[in-house]
């Protein structure tokens, strides 16, 4: 298996038309809504007896769907527009701020009543700014079946942005079957859109169906590729078992495959199987995001005129650079590209001599 190639000369070529991207983002939009608690003013409830975490600060930010629109705001796309739907609630009206503030086109992202904002509710420990200061998540999402009234407005919305886009980039959040909205319905659409519009770039990510889309380039990481959903922190496939799943499920799908490794970097199906190391960073990470960050820097890349394996590459920079972000939305800018990009060369040729590459500080 080859390895993929990008030079400097190329990264710059590539960031330079970044302005020039029009893209939109399909999916679940969750609202990233963190409680700041201190817990020095914590109180204990003379009601109940229980302790009463004192909130000292909120903030919000688009998650999910838009984590992937914050990242290709970050790095500079000409356009963008969220396609989905919100709840007829206060989260909702956040996230549309939030989406807004990112200058996306939030006109198609429909407001439902019978639908709650999808939402991750993270309180953390002012005091503790490492992963170990954010306490258990609570989430909010629809667990109840999309209406088909729903599902048409979404697909006209595709049909009206198609002739004005250069890629569509699908997120299927939603674990629960036809409650989010990338249904069957709707990954039906959009295969047969993909026939009809070779020019855009479709590229699709699913946390649960990603064997499910067809004629799409599907993001899958090693787990989802092999259908594994008992994952734990350190587990890996074994790369035959890999390699074997992901040829599966490009011949089902009928267009390119990315596989996500985590340190181990990408696998690539077109225009032959390439493999993208990942670069190596030292210290503490938080992988929250790392997959959409990973697809908004490919994706805005093969709209710049990128082969697949050179966007895959761009991929790894962002996510490369976002995982450094402890306890946030990560983000990645154009300018920081070129510094990962020369580690990531230095690391890559070091591995094929053997030799040691030493990581710079965070």
């Amino acid at each position: 298996m080859r390895t993929a190639e990008l030079s400097p000369p190329r990264l710059d070529e590539l960031i330079a038309r970044f302005p020039q991207a029009r893209i939109a983002v399909l999916g679940d939009f969750f609202l990233d809504k963190y409680l700041h608690i201190d817990p020095d003013l914590e109180e204990l409830s003379v009601e109940t007896g229980k302790a009463a975490r004192q909130v000292v600060d909120i903030s919000t930010s688009p998650g999910a769907a838009g984590t992937v629109t914050g990242n290709l705001a970050a790095l500079g796309a000409g356009a963008l527009y969220a396609v989905g739907f919100s709840g007829d609630d206060g989260e909702g009206l956040e996230l549309r701020r939030g989406l807004s503030d990112l200058g996306c086109d939030t006109r198609y992202v429909q407001t439902v009543s019978d639908r709650r904002t999808p939402t991750y509710l993270k309180p953390r420990n002012t005091q503790n700014a490492t992963l170990a200061g954010e306490y258990s998540r609570y989430d909010t999402k629809n667990r109840v079946r999309t209406r088909a009234a729903t599902e048409s407005e979404i697909i006209a919305s595709i049909d009206a942005l198609l002739p004005r886009i250069d890629a569509l980039v699908i997120v299927d959040q939603v674990e629960e079957a036809d409650c989010g909205v990338v249904t069957a319905a709707v990954r039906q659409a959009v295969a047969e859109r993909a026939r009809s519009w070779p020019q855009v770039v479709f590229w699709a990510d699913s946390r649960r169906r990603i064997g499910e889309f067809r004629r799409v380039i599907i993001k899958p990481n090693q787990f989802e590729a092999v259908g594994d959903t008992a994952t734990t922190p350190g587990k890996e496939i074994d790369p035959a078992r890999l390699q074997r799943d992901l040829e599966r499920l490009h011949q089902m799908n009928g267009a390119p495959v990315v596989a996500t490794r985590g340190h181990l970097g990408m696998i690539v199906s077109d225009p032959e199987w390439t493999q993208v190391p990942a670069v190596e960073v030292e210290g503490e990470v938080d992988p929250t995001g790392a997959g959409d960050s990973a697809s908004a820097g490919a994706v805005i890349a093969l709209c710049a005129g990128a082969e697949l394996p050179e966007a895959a590459v761009v991929g790894s920079l962002v996510a490369a650079i976002t995982v450094k972000q402890i306890g946030q939305t990560g983000v990645a800018r154009p300018a920081q590209l070129p510094g990962r990009l020369r580690l990531w060369r230095r690391q890559v040729d070091a591995a094929g001599s053997g030799q040691r590459v030493d990581l710079p500080q965070p």
